[in-house]
């Protein structure tokens, strides 16, 4: 026992080394003041800057921005232009409400939120023609939030330690990018235009990146939460299958995206919001887009969901229009055009913990008859007491707040679990399952709940970025054994991204998924392999479809 803690301390001391080393100051050599480097592309030459140790060419137009007559439509090519354009600001992020980092109030890293957010930021080594594993970032939000150069996903470090070169896209988000016209209207509305623009900006990326020291034949397309959602819907798309190499979905995805007539259901109402019928469609052109941001928010007010199980009237995120997305992503197996590519998925272990993190406490000190209250709004009767009860027989010693995340939290791994068993159904490519485990132990503000491992919490691990947004609640937590989860994520993730295969020093070799094992990687500061991790809780679900 001795010599395992000992062991233990030294495997956490190793990685803390690591990581502490990306927050210091690189010296002057690598970093000379006002060091630029310029790289060509198929539009014309952008200039960058060096800083950090690596190249960063930030705002790079993959587009033209959809403004005007281009509103919900499919994305236009960038104009050219000549002699060497700056790309060494972060760009505008999509339209959306300003908050956190972006606009008045922000941090200042970012501009307001605009219409004209056609752009891509990327990361690398050096534009030396190198030929790296280009890691393409899709991020969160929901389809209504969130940016490509948000903080905590800032791409320098995993540029730095693991040799890959880092894109992350600005693409049309909420109303804007997924209002759909085309069965109300004559012209060519497009359907999915936000996802439109991620394929034109994976499509840039495949065209260019090699310019910048990337592989345009080694990509692998990622994201989480809503990033991830987008992910599957990538992996979904026909016209992107020859774009990319392998992807990691993470936070799961939907299995099914709402239907071409629940969209046009939702631009109905729309119109009818607006005060405007289908004859007016033209109008929506001129309409100011704060006006239509005014409309989306009342309407993610009354519980229109970004995306999910499809209701009779979805919100506005990516679906099924049978072109652009023909098919549902996951629910009816994995689409036959992407079975070549391997695949990671995995969720947090605590993923619901985050959605309660901002509102009352009291949910964290939660009597049995505050659980059973909490769950009836989904589970009743007969039901309600067999959920309560497999899960006190599975997690022995929980609270009944524990528990209440357990079982909120089981669906989103359930929808992971049936990802990577359509996945493996193929016989093809492999699919590598995780969980994300870590158990930070900082406290629910005027609680004693710690809050273990929620959703997000992987933003900041897998970049490498423990040294960002040290005043966030997911990233306060700086002990050895967090920065030690954050080297291993990060490098499982570039490994991935290098050979299709997850792996780092210091880490169990990763099985494939198989029905037999279900091996699935447990990431904390000493990783291991769980076979079919709360087996008794996934046969429960199983029995109840």
């Amino acid at each position: 026992m001795v010599d395992s803690e000992m062991n233990r301390r030294a495997m956490i001391g190793s990685s803390l080394s690591v990581v502490a080393a990306m927050s210091m100051p690189f010296p002057a050599h690598a970093r000379p003041a006002g060091s630029t480097v310029v790289a060509p592309t198929r539009y014309g030459k952008v200039r960058g800057k060096r800083e950090d140790g690596i190249a960063k060419f930030l705002g790079v137009p993959y587009a033209t921005p959809p403004l005007g007559e281009l509103r919900f439509k499919a994305p236009k090519p960038p104009t050219r232009w000549s002699g060497v354009r700056e790309a060494v600001s972060f760009p505008n992020p999509a339209f959306q409400v300003a908050g956190g980092e972006m606009g008045p109030g922000g941090n200042g890293r970012m501009p307001a939120p605009s219409e004209d957010c056609l752009y891509l930021n990327i990361w690398t080594p050096a534009a030396d023609r190198r030929r790296r594993p280009v890691m393409f970032y899709n991020h969160g939000g929901g389809y209504m939030i969130g940016s490509g150069s948000a903080t905590g996903q800032d791409g320098t470090h995993l540029a730095q330690l693991h040799d890959v070169v880092v894109v992350e896209s600005n693409h049309r988000l909420g109303l804007l990018g997924y209002l759909f016209l085309g069965d109300l209207a004559d012209g060519d509305y497009t359907a999915n235009q936000g996802m439109l623009d991620i394929l034109a900006a994976l499509s840039w990326t495949r065209e260019n990146i090699e310019n910048f020291g990337g592989d345009p034949d080694n990509i692998m397309v990622w994201g989480e939460s809503g990033g991830g959602a987008k992910t599957a819907a990538v992996y979904t798309m026909p016209a992107a299958s020859r774009l990319f190499h392998k992807a990691s979905i993470e936070r799961a995805a939907p299995l099914r995206f709402p239907t071409r007539d629940g969209a046009t259901a939702r631009a109905r109402r729309t119109l009818e919001l607006l005060g405007l019928t289908t004859a007016d469609i033209p109008r929506l052109h001129d309409i100011p887009a704060s006006r239509l941001l005014e409309i989306q928010q009342s309407e993610a007010a009354n519980g229109a969901p970004p995306w999910g199980d499809p209701g009779p009237l979805p919100g506005f995120g990516a679906f099924v229009d049978g072109t652009v997305i023909p098919r549902h992503p996951f629910a009816d197996g994995a689409p036959p055009f992407s079975a070549d590519k391997p695949l990671m998925c995995g969720t947090c272990r605590d993923e619901t913990v985050f959605f309660s993190l901002f509102g009352p406490p009291d949910i964290f000190s939660i009597d049995e008859a505050g659980l059973r209250s909490r769950l009836s709004g989904t589970y009743q009767g007969a039901e309600l007491d067999e959920v309560i009860r497999t899960f006190h027989a599975s997690r022995p010693g929980a609270t009944p707040a524990q528990l209440y995340f357990a079982i909120t939290t089981s669906p989103i791994w359930r929808d992971a679990i049936k990802i990577a068993e359509a996945k493996r159904a193929q016989h093809a490519a492999p699919v590598f399952m995780y969980q994300l485990a870590y158990p930070s132990p900082t406290l629910v503000p005027g609680t004693d709940f710690p809050i273990g491992s929620p959703h997000a919490s992987d933003i900041n691990l897998k970049f490498a970025n423990t040294d960002k947004n040290l005043d966030y609640i997911l990233n306060k937590d700086q002990s050895p054994e967090r920065l030690a989860t954050a080297r291993h994520m990060s490098e499982l993730w570039a490994g991935f991204a290098h050979t299709g295969r997850p792996t780092a020093a210091g880490v169990p070799r990763w099985p494939a998924y198989t029905l037999t094992d279900r091996a699935t990687m447990w990431l904390d500061a000493r990783c291991r392999i769980v076979n079919d991790p709360d087996r008794s809780e996934r046969l429960f679900w199983e029995s109840q479809a």
